[in-house]
């Protein structure tokens, strides 16, 4: 199993980036892939996930209404549209994948057991 983010960076408060997350090794349709983020001296935290198999997606509430995750499963590629970034969005960004989705296992990291190597955010208030 391969998970590879890019697309992150430095944008200022009320801009947007666009993450990517290009998967390989699995059935894509057999897992849920999760966005999830970590901030210096924070635990890491779920932003949002979508099924595989059914493109149900499930957002924390931290980031509902301005972020939006989508899939291609022709590319094997999970997006995550972030808009309206605020300064405490900053933090390395991880996609993973887990047998299970929706937003209990989101909020479970644990239960994701491969992991990308992280995508710095970056917002400047």
């Amino acid at each position: 199993v391969q998970l590879v983010e890019s697309g992150g960076g430095l944008v200022q408060a009320g801009g947007s980036l666009r993450l990517s997350c290009a998967a390989s090794g699995f059935t894509f349709d057999d897992y849920a892939i999760g966005w999830f983020r970590q901030a210096p001296g924070k635990e890491r935290e779920g932003v949002s996930c979508i099924s595989g198999s059914d493109g149900s997606t499930y957002y924390a509430d931290s980031v509902k209404g301005r972020f939006t995750i989508s899939s291609d499963n022709a590319k094997n590629t999970v997006y995550l549209q972030m808009n309206s970034l605020k300064p405490e969005d900053t933090a390395v960004y991880y996609c993973a994948i887990s047998r299970w989705g929706g937003s209990y296992y989101l909020e479970r990291t644990h239960s994701y057991n491969y992991w990308g190597q992280g995508t710095q955010v970056t917002v400047s208030s």
